[in-house]
């Protein structure tokens, strides 16, 4: 009788451990939770001979692009870009900056109701008939949808480093640009909102320990900081500083001939790093 009794505690054991021992998959995923951001290298004021800030716009819905905009629904193993900004905001301390001040993106910090309303998901109250037909008020909780995320902004610094005779890059932010249709089922009101900015040094840690999708091979995961590390992404100038109150490219061209102003001020860093050396 006891040798039965220890047979059936320990068949339940096992039971119990073989649930616990679940893995969606054929191997553990160590890899991506203990992982650091790419290291910058050291970097002087004296050691700058030359910089400039530039602004661009990526555009989410192109197809190089997709690993940031998708999943737009809740996924187990990943995130999408805004989804993940989300999150750090309430679970991780990440502070996001307003976008009022056009020329000063870090100054400002930003509570969640604040991010609620630049997503037009702020709780309102409505009107409904009761049981006896007169109205009565209902809170309606508002909710943030991360697919209405369609473009980013991106502020970086490139810059020459002549310790390193390199013409290096860094990106400083990243505002999501929501996109919404003031009338719904009408493109034409289409209507975009610069929501918040996310100072990017400060982010790193958490990109660095979540994974992008890699389209062309699940066992190589990058993460978010690689993505972005290695310019992985499509995107085109919108702004660089210039004397003009740093005014957009927009401001002074229209159409194709913004696309060719882009153009030129990207072929402006090529050649300024071609023509410091001799060929």
């Amino acid at each position: 009788m006891k040798k039965a009794w220890i047979f059936l505690i320990a068949v339940l054991l096992g039971f119990s451990a073989s649930k616990a021992q679940v893995l969606d998959g054929v191997y553990m995923k160590e890899h991506t939770l203990g992982r650091k951001p790419v290291a910058y290298q050291h970097l002087r004021e004296a050691d700058v001979m030359w910089s400039r800030t530039i602004w661009r716009k990526v555009i989410l819905t192109e197809k190089m692009n997709h690993s940031l905009y998708y999943p737009t629904v809740k996924m187990p193993d990943r995130k999408s870009l805004i989804d993940l900004f989300l999150y750090a905001i309430d679970e991780e301390g990440l502070t996001a900056y307003s976008t009022n001040d056009p020329y000063n993106e870090f100054s400002v910090p930003m509570t969640r109701e604040q991010i609620n309303i630049a997503f037009g998901a702020e709780d309102k109250i409505i009107s409904i008939p009761g049981d006896d037909g007169n109205p009565i008020d209902v809170l309606v909780r508002g909710s943030i949808k991360s697919e209405e995320v369609r473009e980013l902004m991106i502020k970086e610094v490139w810059f020459f480093d002549k310790q390193r005779s390199v013409l290096d890059v860094r990106i400083v932010g990243i505002c999501p640009i929501r996109i919404y249709e003031k009338e719904k089922g009408n493109p034409d009101t289409r209507t975009p909102v610069a929501t918040f900015w996310i100072y990017f040094p400060e982010v790193r840690r958490i990109l660095a320990n979540h994974e992008v999708f890699n389209p062309y091979n699940d066992a190589e995961r990058r993460t978010y900081d690689d993505f972005f590390h290695k310019r992985m992404f499509s995107s085109y100038i919108i702004r660089e500083s210039n004397t003009y109150n740093d005014r957009n490219v927009a401001e002074y061209s229209i159409g194709l001939e913004s696309l060719l102003e882009a153009e030129r001020i990207k072929e402006k860093i090529f050649n300024f790093q071609h023509d410091l050396w001799e060929f």
